[in-house]
């Protein structure tokens, strides 16, 4: 029977990273980055798509709970004979191979425990060639990929899979070593799980008392920080969008997508979560790879990027999987990247403001990168593109595009203005006006009320919620507030706010989805702004019980079916958790950063 995706924990390593279900099985392992191939595709597919299950024999009531400031997973087992803890971790390493550790800890008792673990290269489909090595482990190999298997516990072959059985006792550990490696590379040693143990877990609190912010969700900003930081591919500082591909936005529907990459459109929300919450050394490393990524010709910059800021993402799918839920295709790389949209160039410009803001000094460093996407946006603004939502159903005038494009020049006459900078401020004030009017006069709808999806559309979409957010329009400017409670009205299902109509908007996809966390948060921000605090509060702790039992968010969620939908676990609805959070309770507010709004009032 397929999990929920909510079932799942995350462990991870900051290059790679598996997903843990609640019965103790692996069911998802993307090695050696999170891009690459899995080695356990169960949650695509069947167990035997490769799984690594670990559970009593006999069963019993399970309960789990990550370590305090760590991305350590513990998992009780109670049974009827005794009771045993199962731990979950990768080592935060800074050399050698990446590595997964299970340690099974007997606490009372005696518990027979039985373990199977299928590996299979490539999601799923290839059978690696496994031989024992000296009596010390397991060797799996097939191609380039090699993984070897350390463990005191007696493992056997059975047809193309193995499996143990082995009783824990209390105080005893039985130990697994998962680690990964080239094919045509010496194996990887034998290391002590305990220590390794030991060090992660000091390495993740260490990290985890940087954290600053002292307001009244401290537990769920901290785990949506420490999600962030498990997402950040640690070689280049790119956060991918989440660690999984092709979990459905609609139960059985075809709108599965490939979010194993980094797109520029979190860039500015990030950057803030991260400045924000202390970790400016991660803001840093995000804004650095920002600028690697876009660095080349102007015409050339994409939406999205690999992690290490690779350009060619090329889309397939994969037909030996029957997908989550049968939910079909499985994709693999992303289309999008070849798409034109205009609001990157706003969130570009924007993350290269609010670091400058952040730093004060000198803002040079990156201005000729700037100048050079500044005048290349001279020439397309007025084009027609797929907007934020990446839309597969032709291009058009979104109005969230136009407004990004108001950002890109907005942020660049700021920057000239606060940091001596050079740069053309009156043409640039002359394409910013035109801009706002263009965007006041045709996607605004007076018989809607509200900022509408694109030019001419009556439609509505939630993006229409940044407005406010970025500064383009102060949140009680009468067309913002109609603008919110349109959306209100039209766009919020079960008090959870939809990206947008898919029976409305040719989207290029069938089928439909659930609501849309991130806007569901910018919903609230847009309450606070209003003045409507207890309803932005009362919101944002019902978004927080929408969490799994360790704190984790997709995507979307399904409020009829009340269960998760989307990738997973999914950056943008984290970093949306941490930024309204802060405009909740913190002196600095990323509503009023992005929309430049000091606390001044300034």
């Amino acid at each position: 029977m397929t999990k929920r995706i909510e079932d799942y924990a995350l462990i991870g390593d900051c290059e790679s990273a598996a997903l843990v279900a609640r019965d103790g099985s692996i069911d998802w392992l993307c090695w050696p980055r999170f891009d690459s191939g899995a080695l356990f595709a169960a949650l695509l597919g069947t167990p035997e798509n490769g799984h690594w299950s670990m559970a009593p024999a006999n069963g019993g009531v399970t309960r789990r709970r990550y370590r305090d400031g760590a991305l350590i997973l513990e998992t009780d087992f109670e049974t009827e004979s005794g009771s045993v803890t199962l731990i979950d971790f990768m080592p935060y390493h800074r050399e050698g191979p990446s590595r997964l550790i299970r340690l099974v800890q007997g606490r009372s008792g005696e518990v027979e425990m039985v373990t199977e673990f299928v590996l299979r290269f490539d999601y799923g489909l290839i059978v690696p060639w496994v031989t024992r090595m000296d009596g010390k482990g397991l060797q799996a190999i097939a191609g380039p990929d090699m993984v070897v298997v350390y463990t005191n516990a007696s493992v056997k072959a059975r047809g193309l899979k193995h499996a143990g059985v082995f009783t824990v006792r209390a105080g005893e550990t039985v130990s697994f070593v998962l680690s990964y490696a080239k094919s045509f590379e010496q194996p990887p040693p034998p290391i002590d799980a305990l220590q390794a143990l030991e060090e992660t877990e000091e390495a993740w609190r260490r990290w985890s008392q940087r954290c600053t912010y002292s307001g009244p969700y401290l537990d769920p900003v901290l785990r949506s920080l420490i999600t962030l930081k498990a997402l950040t591919y640690r070689p280049t500082g790119g956060i991918a969008a989440a660690v999984t591909t092709s979990l459905p936005e609609e139960i059985g529907g075809s709108r599965n997508w490939d979010y194993r990459f980094c797109w520029l459109r979190d860039a500015t929300f990030t950057l803030l979560a991260l400045m924000n919450s202390g970790y400016r050394h991660e803001a840093g490393q995000w804004r650095t790879w920002l600028r690697r990524a876009v660095a080349g010709s102007p015409h050339q910059v994409q939406i999205v990027y690999g992690l290490a800021g690779e350009r060619r993402l090329i889309e397939s799918t994969i037909p030996w999987l029957p997908g989550y839920e049968n939910s079909k295709p499985v994709r693999i790389g992303n289309a999008a990247a070849d798409q034109l949209q205009l609001d990157i160039f706003g969130e570009v410009m924007d993350a290269l403001y609010q670091w400058n803001e952040g730093h004060p000094g000198p803002g040079h460093e990156g201005w000729p990168l700037a100048l050079t996407l500044l005048e290349h946006l001279e020439k397309i603004w007025r084009l027609p593109d797929e907007g934020l939502w990446e839309v597969r159903g032709g291009a058009r005038q979104f109005t969230h595009s136009r407004v990004m494009a108001w950002v890109a020049f907005d942020r660049a006459i700021k920057a000239v203005e606060r940091h001596d900078l050079e740069g053309p401020l009156d043409r640039w004030r002359k394409i910013r006006d035109e801009i706002h009017n263009q965007v006041c006069e045709q996607g605004f709808d007076a018989n809607a009320g509200a900022f509408t999806q694109s030019f001419g559309s009556t439609a509505l979409d939630a993006s229409a919620l940044l407005i406010p957010l970025v500064g383009f329009l102060p949140a009680d400017d009468p067309r913002v507030r109609s603008t919110v409670d349109a959306i209100g009205r039209t766009l919020r299902v079960d008090g959870l706010i939809r990206r947008y109509d898919t029976g409305r908007t040719k989207d290029g996809i069938k089928g439909g989805e659930g609501a849309f966390l991130a806007c569901s948060f910018w919903y609230a921000d847009n309450l606070l702004m209003l003045g409507r605090r207890d309803e932005a509060v009362e919101l944002f702790e019902h978004l927080l019980t929408l969490r799994n039992d360790v704190g984790l968010l997709s995507e979307e969620y399904d409020p009829q079916a009340d269960r998760m939908l989307g990738n997973f676990p999914q950056a943008f609805s984290h970093v949306a958790l941490i930024n309204t959070a802060n405009n909740i309770s913190q002196w600095a507010k990323p509503a009023e950063q992005r929309g430049c709004r000091r606390h001044d009032g300034t």
